[in-house]
């Protein structure tokens, strides 16, 4: 982590979006035109409008020299430089940032190639005046082709960071469909795969006409008319595989007046640039016909891509629908990036009164098919009704009307049931209540046995003391709990039994 301050980082990263991507272009550009001027031994005279007009030309701008319109740029470049304004924006982007920042990062992608556009344009006019041939391009067309290129990939490049949060919640606070994420997914599969496929028939086409390739390649003899001619193929591939796209979903592509699809070709001329070789030449045999698989091949990569989420039918098919409408919308720009006019040739591109539809056409149909056969497909759940409440049964009305119910309910004594309570369990202490001294240890108290008299005993007034206890004034004799209930007369004796001797009679 950097130990700068943060207006420090934040001021460094808006500069970073701003001049990064096209001030590498600018220096690339540069390095080029310098060393073909020095390769061509010419004097630098105007290298300067040359990288300008180069640089403009990398964002699609129209370059004119002396009275000929070049308006087919090669998209390779144009893609390299959305790559870098995406990846800058996306570097200065962290997926929790406020929309504030996030403003700002935009702004300084889309206010640094305008300034940078500006000064070009300034450049050309001041080179245009000492070279005829040299025009200066519209400044309207250069502004808005520098914008709309920075300004799709600052929002691939921000969209890959806070894309999804943006498209959860709006800014009105309504909620956007859950599945709109899937149907972005949906439409770079498409888009990639039909590009991707449409690549591998292209080099496979190459592969086939070799021989008129290296035809083309022998127009020059010299070494670096060959690089030249290289480098010009290798910029132009792109635009070769956005028509072979059109030719693989049912529409067509133009070089001048030759025409190519996927059931005709008319023949015409075309420019000797090495990667033409790869386009169909008449009689049109049946392995083009066979080049409707690619499209059919893509629209089943877009149709997986909405399945992944099974969803009900009228969800699952806005989801597909979107999915194809971005898919269309985004090939149908490729298509008008890479075409233009060709100076003497004509113009060149494909035909975007078909292109779109048709894909459109092609990932609706076959992509439907798909998510059916997939199981993208649920039943929409059914709505639960509230349990209705149980009817309540009418109470039957009193026989007698007029009889009074009475208010208290009189209860009879006979009707009263007595319970005895329990007795209550006599508790026995478990430790004894007084405690014994050591020298006399507490000994249990021998039971005393109640005399059982057979004859009536007379009871006289002299009473003696218990012989096996010894009490004394500071330990007194303790007392059972069960003894506490008990009669105190039950424990005299009379003298005579005591002493064994016999009891007095009366006269005594």
């Amino acid at each position: 982590m950097s130990n700068r301050p943060v207006g420090t980082r934040q001021a460094r990263e808006l500069l970073r979006v701003a001049f990064g991507p096209s001030v590498v272009a600018l220096v690339v550009i540069a390095a080029v035109v310098l060393l073909q001027l020095l390769i061509a031994n010419s004097d630098m005279t105007g290298a300067l409008g040359a990288i300008a007009s180069m640089w403009l030309g990398v964002h699609q701008v129209p370059v004119s020299i002396g009275g000929r319109e070049l308006g087919v740029m090669p998209l390779l470049p144009v893609m390299a430089m959305i790559w870098g304004t995406a990846r800058t924006t996306a570097a200065a982007t962290a997926p929790n940032s406020s929309w504030f920042v996030t403003r700002w990062v935009v702004a300084s992608a889309l206010g640094g190639p305008i300034l940078i556009a500006a000064i070009l344009l300034a450049v050309i006019h001041d080179a245009a005046s000492v070279i005829s041939e040299l025009q200066t391009p519209s400044a309207l067309r250069a502004f808005c082709s520098v914008l709309v290129v920075h300004a799709i990939g600052a929002l691939i490049g921000v969209g890959s960071k806070v894309g999804r949060r943006a498209l959860t919640t709006s800014r009105a606070g309504l909620p956007l469909p859950d599945w709109l994420p899937d149907a972005f997914r949906a439409a770079t599969a498409g888009v990639l795969a039909l590009f991707g496929l449409s690549g591998a028939v292209t080099a496979l086409s190459l592969v086939v006409h070799w021989g008129t390739m290296h035809d083309l390649f022998a127009i020059t003899d010299s070494l670096f008319g060959q690089l030249s001619l290289t480098l010009l193929s290798i910029l132009y591939i792109p635009n070769v595989i956005v028509g072979a796209s059109a030719i693989a979903v049912g529409s067509s592509a133009h070089v001048g007046l030759a025409a190519f699809s996927s059931f005709t070709v008319f023949g015409g001329d075309i420019p000797a640039v090495p990667v033409l070789a790869a386009v169909p030449t008449p009689p049109l045999g049946p392995i083009w016909v066979a080049l409707l698989i690619v499209g059919a091949a893509s629209a089943v990569a877009v149709g997986q891509q909405c399945a992944r989420r099974p969803l009900p039918i009228g969800a699952a098919t806005g989801k597909l629908l979107v999915a194809s409408a971005l898919a269309a919308v985004t090939m149908a720009l490729a298509g008008f990036a890479g075409g233009g006019r060709l100076g003497n040739f004509g113009s060149v591109g494909v035909d975007q009164a078909t292109f779109a539809p048709a894909v459109f056409l092609w990932f609706v149909g076959i992509g439907g098919l798909t998510v059916a056969m997939s199981g993208g497909l649920t039943r929409k759940p059914r709505p639960v009704a509230p349990p209705k409440p149980e009817p309540v049964a009418p109470q039957p009305e009193s026989e007698s009307e007029g009889e009074e119910e009475p208010e208290d309910d009189v209860v009879d004594e006979d009707d009263i049931e007595y319970v005895e309570p329990d007795p209550e369990p006599e508790l026995e202490p478990d430790e004894p209540l007084v405690s014994w001294s050591a020298e006399e240890p507490a000994t249990e108290e021998p039971a005393i046995e109640e005399p059982v008299f057979d004859e009536p005993v007379e009871y006289v007034d002299r009473y003696v003391e218990y012989d096996d206890v010894q009490e004394t004034a500071h330990e007194p004799r303790p007392r059972r709990h069960e003894d506490l209930d008990d009669d105190p007369e039950d424990h005299f004796i009379v003298d005579d039994d005591a002493t064994g001797d016999q009891p007095r009679r009366a006269g005594d």
